[in-house]
C-alpha cells in the first residue's frame, strides 16, 4: 500500500467468527479462539485501519472448508483416501456430527478469482451457504467416488477449538 498497490485481496478464515454456532454472516464481529484465527483477525484490523489514512480497496475473503485436488494430508476427505489405499476395514473419525459449510477446491478458486475482480471493498464469506454434517460429508463422498469402507464413529473426540455447527452466509 505504502508502496502504491491501489486494490488488495486476501484470504482470511472462517474461524475469525470465534466460537459462535449458525450460520455465520459478515456483519457479524469476530472472536477468534486460536492463533491462526487471530493472526488473521488482526492483519484484517490493520489493513481496515490503514484504509483511513491511505486510499485503497481491501477484499477480506473468509474461506470455509474445502475439499479437492491438492487438499492437505490432514483433512478429512484426505484421510479417508489414504485409509482406503491401505486397504484399512475402518474408518476412524469423530461421531460426524458436525455442521460445516464445504467447496471444491476449484470453485473456491474461482470465487476468489472473481471477487478480486468484481467485488468492491468489503469483507466476503467464500463458502457454499449449504450446512452438511461431517458424516454426510464422508458418506457422498464415498457413494459419489464408489468407494467403500466401514465408519468407525466416534474414535476421535469433537474439537475444542471450533463450535459444533457452523456454516457461511453468501
Amino acid at each position: 500500500v505504502l508502496n502504491g498497490v491501489k486494490d488488495i485481496t486476501i484470504t482470511g478464515t472462517c474461524l475469525e467468527y470465534g466460537m459462535i454456532e449458525g450460520a455465520l454472516s459478515t456483519e457479524i464481529v469476530t472472536n477468534p479462539q486460536n492463533p491462526y484465527a487471530i493472526a488473521k483477525d488482526t492483519l484484517r484490523k490493520f489493513l481496515t485501519k490503514l484504509q483511513s489514512t491511505n486510499s485503497f480497496e481491501l477484499k477480506w475473503l473468509r474461506l470455509f472448508y474445502m475439499y479437492g485436488s491438492g487438499q492437505s494430508e490432514k483433512s478429512i476427505l484426505s484421510q479417508l483416501d489414504r485409509a482406503i489405499q491401505n486397504g484399512e476395514e475402518y474408518f476412524n473419525m469423530s461421531g460426524g456430527e458436525q455442521i460445516r459449510d464445504y467447496l471444491d477446491v476449484k470453485e473456491v478458486v474461482q470465487l476468489i478469482l472473481n471477487a478480486s475482480i468484481k467485488k468492491p471493498n468489503g469483507v466476503y464469506n467464500i463458502c457454499s451457504g449449504n450446512p452438511i454434517s461431517i458424516k454426510q460429508l464422508v458418506e457422498n463422498y464415498l457413494t459419489t467416488n464408489n468407494k467403500k469402507i466401514k465408519l468407525n464413529l466416534g474414535f476421535y473426540s469433537y474439537p475444542d477449538y471450533e463450535p459444533m455447527n457452523f456454516w457461511g452466509i453468501k
